[in-house]
């Protein structure tokens, strides 16, 4: 490790946003600091904008005991805006720990970062992540797979950096992008994440990471994890939520933490502090944000009598099962083949639903390797907008894109039309060697980033997650993948196969059958998506309010959800599959001139 006085740091100007979580898969979300965790000031705010509304805010809703929401056909219990009072212990809630499903596997068994004995994680990019041109999913698969699957993640895990303990990545010398002179002193900054204070104190008793949200798939990502932002989100009339013009999220006028850089107030407010992140992931928000408003008036014309708070709470119960439905009826069918998951059997109270550490920080950053160079906006007629298709790394923080530029509905069509990448070890350029500026002059690479949050969270190597879900340790790289070209790239930088960081070797995997990704990642997506599911005393098939409804909410697709909820039409019935592949120029990336660092980053 050089001295401070001899290291040139490559450093982002990201405000509160870390280096790792722009796209579907971040998990952990590397944020600078703990954002999520919501202060005196953010309450104070929160409670001066209910104010000067001349509203009391109103009662959090109370918890129903027994083995569904309610007591009885038709009862109505809300969700605690935080997780709790769903699952025992609450389990699941903001703030708890992420699960080991995995042993943890720090050097010195307690605290130190795992993979002392591996390279560097930029110098495995460099030999196996490194993709150069456009590739298309064989099945067809759309962008919309890496899109959902980030609103998804942004529903189920936040995990900040704690901002004290700085862990650099190394960059070999001479690195043609980040160490262009040969100096050899140049690192890519990162900071470990926030932990239980209570952890990570003895041999038996490792450093755990915190997850910052609730665990369940909920909504939070429009509505909130705690009070505080739920209440600055809502109107406090008719049940409805905040807008700005052109039927888009309000800016964040009251200060609330959002992973953005520059003047908060030129940044959307949503449920979840990375909304911002990049406008695909934006126009999700803003889809569901308009699709509780139009559930709010229908449920306002049909029962002129019930309350604010019965309006928004029902609307809010909607658009919770939407999202589950669309999750495990479109998403993971296109993901993991047809019926991915077991049979639902109703909530199960001995299925711990927390979000496992494997997940967050290596299998779900899958998404990653899934996005292509290009963001299409496609107009009414199929063809490019008149401002034209956008290069990805100008997606990324541009909520005034969506103001100025057409809005959500060319990016929803272009979604759909676009075929994703295929779901393997090699990243874009774009994301790998993103630079900001002239080659040396600063910049990440998102590869590089998620082996070392692992190594951070002391996940096992590769070969100790695959055992510990139940699979055999691979032997040779041969038993990993059976590419030789990849067999050998991975045996160019371990010197075995017990050395694989857990997310290269995940990604390696050949596919198990009529799914994206292999056989180890499955199982590890299997494992959450179902616990996620079965221990949610809420889901929507477990749910006595929403018993009257299930038919219509399971033959909802998103393609329905956009249609009654934008100008957008012709669209597949599932979006999730059929697109195109990206042809033609790669749109001219745009310049930052505002001086210093630009505002977009990972």
């Amino acid at each position: 490790m050089h001295s401070q006085a001899t290291t040139k740091t490559i450093a982002l100007a990201c405000g509160a946003l870390g280096l790792s979580c722009l796209l579907f898969g971040c998990g952990g979300s590397d944020l600078a600091n703990a954002a999520a965790a919501l202060d005196g000031s953010t309450a104070a705010a929160a409670t001066e904008t209910i104010a000067a509304r001349g509203q009391q805010p109103p009662p959090p809703p109370g918890p129903g005991p027994g083995p569904g929401p309610g007591t009885g056909p038709g009862a109505f219990e809300a969700r605690q805006i935080d997780g709790t009072a769903n699952h025992n212990g609450d389990l699941g809630s903001a703030g708890t720990q992420l699960l080991r499903r995995v042993a943890a596997a720090y050097t010195d068994g307690i605290s130190s970062p795992a993979g002392a004995n591996r390279p560097s994680a930029r110098e495995v990019s460099n030999a196996v992540v490194a993709q150069t041109g456009e590739m298309a999913d064989p099945s067809g698969r759309t962008a919309f797979v890496w899109a959902w699957g980030q609103f998804v993640d942004h529903d189920i895990d936040l995990t900040p950096e704690g901002g004290v303990e700085d862990f650099p990545i190394a960059i070999p010398t001479g690195d043609p992008y980040f160490d262009p002179t040969g100096s050899g002193t140049v690192v890519m900054s990162l900071s470990r994440s926030v932990y239980d204070a209570a952890t990570g104190l003895a041999a038996g008793n490792p450093r755990q990471q915190l997850n910052q949200i609730t665990a369940f798939l909920d909504g939070s990502q429009v509505y909130g994890s705690d009070q505080e932002r739920a209440l600055a989100l809502r109107t406090l009339s008719d049940g409805m939520l905040a807008t700005s013009a052109g039927d888009l999220p309000p800016f964040n006028t009251v200060g609330l933490p959002n992973a953005s850089a520059g003047d908060p107030s030129s940044f959307f407010l949503c449920g979840d502090i990375r909304a911002n992140e990049n406008i695909a992931l934006t126009s999700l928000h803003t889809l569901f944000l308009r699709e509780h408003n139009r559930k709010a008036a229908e449920i306002k014309a049909a029962n002129p009598g019930l309350s604010d708070e019965e309006i928004y709470q029902r609307a809010r119960k909607h658009v919770g099962a939407l999202i589950q439905v669309i999750t495990y009826q479109e998403f993971l069918p296109a993901l993991l083949g047809d019926h991915p998951l077991p049979d639902y059997r109703g909530y199960q109270p001995n299925v711990n639903p927390q979000i496992a550490n494997t997940f967050s920080t290596a299998a779900y950053r899958l998404g990653h390797s899934q996005v292509g160079t290009t963001v299409l906006r496609l107009g009414p007629d199929g063809n490019p907008i008149s401002q034209g298709n956008l290069a990805i790394k100008d997606a990324f923080f541009q909520p005034q894109l969506l103001v100025n530029e057409g809005g959500i509905d060319p990016l929803l069509k272009g979604l759909a039309a676009t075929t994703q990448q295929p779901t393997d070890a090699m990243v874009v350029d774009d994301l790998r060697n993103f630079l900001f500026g002239p080659p040396g002059s600063g910049g990440l690479d998102l590869a590089s980033l998620n082996m070392q949050r692992g190594r951070d969270h002391g996940l096992g190597s590769y070969n100790q997650v695959r055992a510990a879900y139940g699979r055999p340790p691979a032997r040779n790289f041969n038993e990993i993948t059976s590419d030789a070209a990849l067999q050998a790239k991975l045996a160019s930088v371990y010197s075995n196969v017990n050395q694989v960081d857990a997310w290269v070797g995940l990604l390696s995997e050949d596919h198990a059958p009529g799914a994206a990704v292999g056989p180890t990642l499955k199982t590890i997506l299997v494992d959450q998506f179902t616990r996620m599911r079965d221990g949610d005393r809420f889901f929507y098939r477990n749910d006595p309010a929403l018993r009257d409804q299930l038919q219509e909410l399971e033959a909802t697709h998103l393609a329905d959800v956009i249609a009654r909820n934008t100008t957008v039409r012709g669209l597949q019935a599932n979006v999730f599959r059929g697109g195109r592949a990206q042809t033609g120029p790669r749109p001219a990336p745009r310049v930052d001139r505002r001086g210093g660092m630009p505002r977009v980053c990972f």
